[in-house]
């Protein structure tokens, strides 16, 4: 079942099915709208017609395109912690290897599959708040709960380290090569394996 977007992200939040749908409309629509004209270009107008609704009903929920794209962005997150939840139930707690593969396999997937991911991934672009830090929060419950320990400071660091590194160099990748270039991709994952490994074994 899809997650709705944070509450706090929306005007309002929908109670009926009607709605509800209404709101995934609008979602699915800016994110075909990222893709085909990037950010600079969404417009919630352009939102409403895209999705066949009134202009009101984007209103009703988002104050403007940037609330529209953050509230995209945290759909997109909590659809990788599912995606990434439902990896982990087939690996043992002992194969680290396995599920830090999982953590970056689900975002290539995503970054390559899904409609305006490449534009609003988890954070709006040139958006004052980064979204590593909760990025690298959902994660560390994530893989605290698998390993069956604390998700403590020391793992949270780590983990966010290793956010931070690999942003960078998925970006690269992603800028050097539309679908991820190959090598870079590889680095990304050498650097996570000699990084979080010993924090997660």
């Amino acid at each position: 079942m899809e997650r709705m977007p944070d509450p706090n992200a929306l005007r309002r939040v929908p109670v009926q099915q009607r709605s509800a749908e209404r709101l995934t409309r609008i979602l699915d629509a800016c994110a075909e709208i990222l893709d085909e004209d990037g950010y600079e270009q969404l417009t919630t107008r352009a939102v409403a017609a895209r999705a066949a609704v009134p202009i009101g009903s984007v209103y009703r929920f988002f104050g403007n395109k940037r609330a529209m794209a953050d509230a995209l962005a945290q759909r997109n997150l909590d659809g990788y912690a599912g995606r990434i939840a439902e990896r982990l139930t087939a690996l043992p707690a002992a194969d680290w290897r396995g599920v830090i593969d999982a953590v970056l396999d689900e975002y290539l997937a995503m970054r390559r599959s899904v409609p305006g991911f490449a534009f609003v991934d988890f954070g709006v672009p040139a958006a004052l708040d980064d979204p590593n830090p909760k990025v690298a929060d959902r994660l560390t419950g994530l893989l605290a709960s698998h390993l069956g320990r604390a998700a403590d400071d020391r793992l949270r660091r780590k983990v966010l380290v290793g956010v931070e590194a690999t942003d960078a160099l998925l970006q690269l990748a992603f800028r050097a090569e539309p679908s991820g270039d190959a090598g870079l991709i590889a680095e990304a994952r050498e650097l996570l394996h000699a990084y979080l490994g010993p924090a997660l074994d």
